[in-house]
């Protein structure tokens, strides 16, 4: 599995326009094949920070929902309502928390 943390600095102005357009984002994107969670985060300290937190069974999953019609339909105007984007991918680390 990965997860992907997209953190987008919303203009102030352009928050709850941001939301709607990721409402739609998520709804579609979690129909896809290979997409375990999609959602979006508010930071608790601050409103203008949104996180999608994302989470793929693959990385064909993630390639798949980059070229769907939605992921391009959508993202372009996300993107004009942000002042800075950064988006991480992450791969869980196997840990054995058994101890002798």
């Amino acid at each position: 599995m990965i997860h992907i943390v997209a953190k987008n600095s919303v203009k102030r102005e352009q928050v709850e326009t941001f939301k709607v357009l990721a409402k739609e984002l998520i709804l579609k994107s979690k129909e896809e094949e290979g997409c375990i969670a999609y959602d979006l985060y508010e930071d608790m300290n601050n409103p203008t920070v949104l996180n999608f937190i994302e989470i793929w069974s693959d990385e064909e999953a993630i390639e798949r929902h980059n070229k769907s019609e939605h992921f391009k339909k959508i993202v372009p105007k996300l993107a004009k309502l942000v002042e800075n984007k950064e988006v991480r991918l992450y791969k869980k680390v196997p840990v054995n928390l058994k101890t002798d």
